[in-house]
């Protein structure tokens, strides 16, 4: 089977990729909540959002919201095609990941909101808030291991290492099957 790297990822996306995987573990799973360093380095989850949402604006090709729609209709597509075998590369984000992207920015937005909340006066140690912000960690920490799941399954069914794509910027794609999504 003959194969063809191709440039998808940016250095800017790659870089807002693994400071937020980084940034994100650290605060819910190591960094004391109650701690300031916890709130700087939400503030810091809350810019690398904001920077990715400008990014996908202004950004190259791949990394453009424009080349990764959320698309119901392309999402059963993509269901379709791992149920019957069908393996279909897409070149940039496939459409199930492209929602999983849309979620993790939002529920990362909701979090950094409710986060910053229970710093002001308003808020602090406002129950509800709290208990939202607790639900959002775990929504995200669940969205990441359906993530991590996601892209193993994918790597392992396309023949594309995902992973490596994310390190390099460069993907092998077989040339059969292949896609420009």
């Amino acid at each position: 089977m003959s194969t063809k790297p191709v440039r998808v990822w940016d250095p800017l996306v790659r870089l807002f990729h693994w400071s937020l995987v980084l940034t994100f573990a650290a605060n819910a799973l190591i960094i004391d909540p109650e701690s300031a360093l916890h709130h700087w380095v939400g503030y810091t989850v809350l810019g690398l959002v904001l920077f990715r949402l400008l990014w996908g604006f202004v950004g190259t090709r791949y990394a453009r919201f424009s080349s990764f729609p959320p698309s119901p209709r392309a999402a059963m597509g993509q269901l379709t095609d791992m149920a019957t075998g069908r393996n279909r590369v897409h070149i940039g984000h496939t459409p199930l990941g492209a929602f999983m992207i849309y979620n993790l920015l939002a529920a990362l937005l909701a979090l950094a909101g409710t986060g910053w909340m229970l710093t002001t006066n308003a808020y602090w140690g406002v129950a509800w808030v709290k208990e939202v912000h607790e639900l959002l960690v775990h929504w995200v920490e669940v969205s990441v291991v359906a993530h991590i799941a996601a892209v193993v399954w994918e790597s392992r069914r396309t023949g594309v290492n995902l992973p490596q794509a994310m390190i390099s910027g460069v993907k092998t794609l077989p040339v059969e099957g292949m896609t420009g999504e």
